[in-house]
């Protein structure tokens, strides 16, 4: 799909809507005017169930903790339940009934938390998504990953899922390429197999797959649901205004959203879709890009034009933000109430956005922190975070093109590395054991990142 066709798939009856509430509020300007959240929550119909799904989906992937923050920042720090609980309702209040978790999330916390938080609330209000994690070898085998499933119902105090994902597809493990990983979660043990049954009995409602990697797993998959070998109900895939073009272009290993997104729509598979804000990067844009769009739209947030992006689409079934604080929560949920879809003209305005974006040559790093613990203790994330907020903020200095603030942006960027990474952490602790390379979702050749960025640190301290 050409990326001006991208409006074509949004649904005639979210056009409808939106050119008739521009009849009912003409005197509505989009400058200088919040237009968002004077409504009540957007839903999409699933068509293999008639769910009625919020647009805006919770991922419960980063839940605060009693510290604060999350437990990115205070790993050691217990999830604050009280403050889930208070965010959990506010959502339902709001129209929100869409919960995404998995075994892995919160240390393996983030079950237990959902569980205690929704169940306080009646089951038909929400539908709960979880998923089989079993990334590593060790839970490869039929016994534990049954054990697995059964014990994500008990952490969710509930007797089925609505959603049950099949987490990671496309990602390869050690020593293995993505298909013998493939196979080895799954095929081998005859676990899909088993999930189909679980779904025959009830216990799963919808089953799916998220999708990171290989796309040539992706395809295979697709095959299969079009020979009638495995129905998927839904797929989770990476979809924003970044990814729909440039996915494999800042990373030769991911795939753009545009291929992803139309294989779906065109089997009426619908997609749920996650980084939405790519990690938050779309969130924290370089200031020139931020005062174009205020020029446009001086009270809508930054984020909101991509969370409006990702929501656009038909068939896209549910956005899911992981929403660590209120206000993250109160800004979404007014995004949504209802959906104002992207016009053709805005399409165009983020499609040249994301051609800028990506001259920056930043990492397509999204903070995930699959990649740690680093066993050389590095922090991997904090360091692509600096690198990419100076690029991003227009703060890197040259020393090919030295400019009269050269200076002055050389001892920027230094302390401010150390500052945001201690020096034993740093790139140049990295020895290029390569443990990291397969656990991250965006396929960034991490060593190779590492020595690049050592290399130019070291560059500006010699300089």
């Amino acid at each position: 799909m050409d990326r001006r066709d991208f409006l074509k798939h949004l649904g005639g009856a979210a056009v409808a809507a939106s050119l008739l509430s521009a009849c009912r509020k003409p005197e509505i300007s989009a400058r200088g005017t919040n237009l968002d959240g004077r409504g009540s929550m957007t839903y999409r119909t699933n068509p293999n169930t008639g769910d009625k799904v919020s647009l805006l989906g919770y991922g419960m992937m980063r839940l605060p903790v009693e510290a604060g923050g999350t437990m990115r920042e205070n790993p050691d720090s217990p999830i604050d339940q009280e403050l889930v609980n208070q965010e959990v309702d506010y959502a339902l209040e709001h129209g929100v009934n869409y919960f995404d978790t998995s075994p892995a999330y919160c240390q393996g916390n983030s079950e237990h938390s959902t569980g205690i938080a929704l169940s306080r609330h009646p089951r038909k209000d929400y539908y709960i998504a979880t998923k089989l994690s079993n990334f590593a070898p060790p839970s490869w085998s039929r016994q534990a990953s049954m054990e697995m499933f059964e014990n994500s119902l008990k952490e969710l105090r509930t007797d089925y899922v609505d959603y049950l994902l099949l987490h990671g597809i496309g990602m390869a493990a050690e020593g293995m390429d993505a298909l013998q990983a493939f196979n080895g979660r799954y095929m081998d043990n005859g676990i899909l197999d088993w999930l189909v049954e679980q779904k025959e009995k009830g216990r799963i409602r919808n089953l799916g797959f998220s999708y990171h990697g290989d796309v040539a797993i992706f395809d295979m998959l697709l095959k299969w649901h079009d020979e009638g070998k495995y129905h998927w109900d839904f797929v989770q895939i990476e979809l924003n205004y970044l990814d729909w073009n440039y996915a494999d272009e800042i990373n030769e290993r991911n795939t753009d959203a545009v291929y992803l997104y139309d294989e779906l729509h065109k089997r009426n598979i619908p997609a749920v879709i996650m980084e939405p804000l790519l990690g938050g990067r779309l969130g924290t844009l370089p200031d020139f890009i931020v005062k174009r769009m205020q020029e446009r739209e001086p009270e809508t947030p930054v984020a909101r034009w991509a969370f409006r992006f990702a929501g656009t689409p038909e068939g896209v079934l549910t956005v899911l933000s992981g929403m660590s604080y209120m206000e993250h929560l109160v800004q979404n949920v007014a995004t949504y109430s209802p959906l104002r879809p992207i016009t053709q003209e805005e399409n165009d305005f983020l499609m040249q956005v994301a051609d800028e974006i990506y001259n920056l040559k930043s990492i397509p790093c999204t903070a995930c922190s699959y990649c740690m613990p680093c066993p050389y203790g590095l922090n991997i994330p904090a360091i692509f975070s600096h690198y990419n907020k100076c690029i991003n903020e227009g703060n890197m200095p040259n020393p090919e093109h030295r400019t009269s603030d050269y200076n002055k942006l050389r001892r920027a960027f230094l302390i401010g590395y150390d500052r945001s990474v201690p020096k034993l952490r740093q790139a140049s602790h990295c020895i290029g054991c390569y443990q990291c390379v397969s656990h991250c979702p965006q396929r960034i050749n991490i060593p190779a990142e590492m020595q690049r960025i050592d290399e130019y640190v070291e560059q500006l301290k010699r300089s």
